[in-house]
């Protein structure tokens, strides 16, 4: 059964992933402002009142901005788990969102789609990855982490589309002009993944199912886009995966919308 990807927004700025099967239509975090988040479906002819839930990765504000909006204009539902939940509602009023609470670790259904949340290594709370499914087709999203662990390495296997960060060129990080102390941050095991990073672990994970690759919280002033998949086009023809398509995502524009 197919399922559509699109990349609504991607950056610091804010992340929003579109996921639709033929029953359900989902996003991956809010993180653009409502009024951006609204602009940007009506220039893709999508009409909000369709969307069924918001899951969140994280509570960092480029992927939770317009959460409150969404809900409470839109009705979108939203789902996290407890810990993303109780670092979002510091900077809330609590109780003023109603959140349906899933355990990182366990599936559970929205529509026709199962939602499997795992964990990933981030600066953040309790941040999870995606694996959104409808029968055999599955769908990986790992925005943001700072290092491929053997949890995140067995989610993705199978998928039919990724959609993973390439955030940094390591030279250019290097040279940029960063504090010390946030380049450490960057590269850290709870921070970004490089392009390299990016490409070994896809190189590793792909399959003769995986077809589309959507690079993700691409830096605008430590990165390049034809950088980024010039590094993962390599690693993947490398480990014979030619077959694999690669997706640029942006910060201002949606992507293109794939059928996987």
């Amino acid at each position: 059964m197919a399922i559509k990807i699109c990349v609504v927004a991607s950056g610091s700025s804010g992340n929003c992933i579109y996921v639709a099967s033929a029953e359900t239509q989902l996003l991956i975090d809010a993180g653009l402002s409502g009024r951006e988040t609204l602009r940007r479906f009506k220039e893709m002819g999508i009409d909000l009142s369709g969307i069924a839930a918001i899951c969140v990765t994280h509570e960092h504000a480029d992927h939770c901005a317009a959460l409150r909006v969404l809900h409470q204009r839109h009705g979108v539902a939203l789902y996290a788990n407890a810990g993303t939940i109780e670092a979002i509602e510091r900077g809330e009023a609590p109780g003023t969102l109603a959140w349906q609470v899933f355990t990182t670790g366990a599936p559970f259904l929205i529509g026709d789609v199962r939602v499997e949340p795992f964990p990933v290594p981030h600066d953040a709370y309790d941040p999870v990855g995606f694996v959104l499914s409808v029968g055999d087709t599955r769908v990986g999203v790992v925005t943001d982490m700072g290092m491929a662990t053997t949890v995140v390495r067995e989610r993705l296997k199978g998928c039919r589309a990724v959609v993973m960060e390439a955030n940094y060129d390591e030279e250019m990080l290097r040279n940029s002009k960063r504090p010390w102390s946030l380049k450490q941050r960057i590269m850290g095991r709870q921070g970004h993944m490089s392009n390299a990073q990016a490409g070994e672990l896809l190189a590793e994970i792909a399959g003769p199912d995986l077809r589309h690759v959507f690079l993700a919280h691409i830096s605008s002033d430590c990165n390049r886009p034809e950088s980024a998949a010039a590094a993962v086009r390599r690693a993947l023809d490398a480990a014979g995966h030619a077959h694999v398509e690669i997706q640029l995502t942006f910060a201002d524009r949606p992507s293109v919308c794939a059928d996987v």
